[in-house]
């Protein structure tokens, strides 16, 4: 699980925008620009290559 003063300071790297955890699938999500970054060993992955496009 992430600590709250990580996920507040933590943005999109594409638009600087909010990000939503996603604690159940390890996911931060971006839904301006429809990407989620995994979070590995609690690492959060904040490469654009490496988000995966969210549907819809």
């Amino acid at each position: 699980m992430l600590k709250r003063e990580l996920l507040e300071i933590l943005v999109c790297p594409k638009c600087k925008g909010e990000l939503e955890y996603d604690q159940k699938a390890q996911e931060l999500l971006c839904h301006k620009c429809k990407l989620a970054y995994p979070i590995k060993d609690d690492i959060p992955i904040m490469l654009i290559d490496e988000a995966r496009k969210m549907d819809g």
